[in-house]
């Protein structure tokens, strides 16, 4: 197998109305008034909230995210409106094994962004990436049980439902919740892969 750091990854997915992309310098602005406008929307999903107090904090951590994403440790992607570039939210490919070549979807979505279908097209758009550019063997999503929305967007994009973690997940509250376990693996994405999705370098 090809050493990760030398595989070269699309950097720009693009759907009918959401842009997904690596992060860059500068984005620490955006990340950190979507954050902001969302703290309640987004907890007790995402504990990592309130360590985003200021834009700074904010761009530290994507330009932290974008050393990662040179290093192939984890693919961590800002989810963007396609037609205005205004930041929306948080993705990625994480918890990456390369030798069976698996990967986990996250995400996120600012308050006024959520409803709009961009964390479906994104989570597609990651799909895509995974199977057609990274040979995946197995994607795959993991949300509380509780968090309905969450769930609802695996179902949406055609994971498969593979069952139930008892007590798997603690919230940002230190409350432990069941997970849901949602998959794709190749057979599944041949026959459910949406078209109009393009990657690009």
């Amino acid at each position: 197998m090809k050493p990760p750091i030398l595989i070269d990854i699309p950097e720009c997915l693009t759907a009918p109305r959401t842009l997904v992309r690596p992060y860059r310098a500068g984005d620490g602005v955006g990340m950190f008034e979507a954050v902001d406008e969302s703290r309640e929307h987004i907890l007790p999903w995402m504990p990592w909230g309130p360590g985003h107090q200021t834009a700074e904090d904010s761009e530290k951590l994507v330009r932290t995210f974008r050393a990662r994403w040179e290093l192939r440790e984890d693919l961590p992607v800002g989810i963007f409106e396609r037609e205005s570039g205004r930041y929306l939210g948080g993705s990625g490919l994480h918890r990456i094994d390369w030798e069976v070549r698996s990967f986990e979807i996250g995400y996120w979505i600012r308050k006024s962004g959520a409803g709009k279908g961009h964390v479906t097209e994104t989570v597609q758009l990651l799909s895509k990436l995974a199977f057609e550019a990274l040979d995946a063997n197995r994607v795959f999503i993991r949300c509380a049980a509780a968090n309905e929305k969450s769930a609802a967007v695996a179902r949406r994009a055609g994971f498969f439902y593979e069952g139930r973690l008892r007590n798997g997940i603690k919230d940002a509250r230190g409350v432990l919740h069941d997970t849901l376990m949602f998959s794709l693996i190749p057979e599944d994405w041949e026959r459910a892969a949406p078209r109009g999705l393009r990657l690009e370098l």
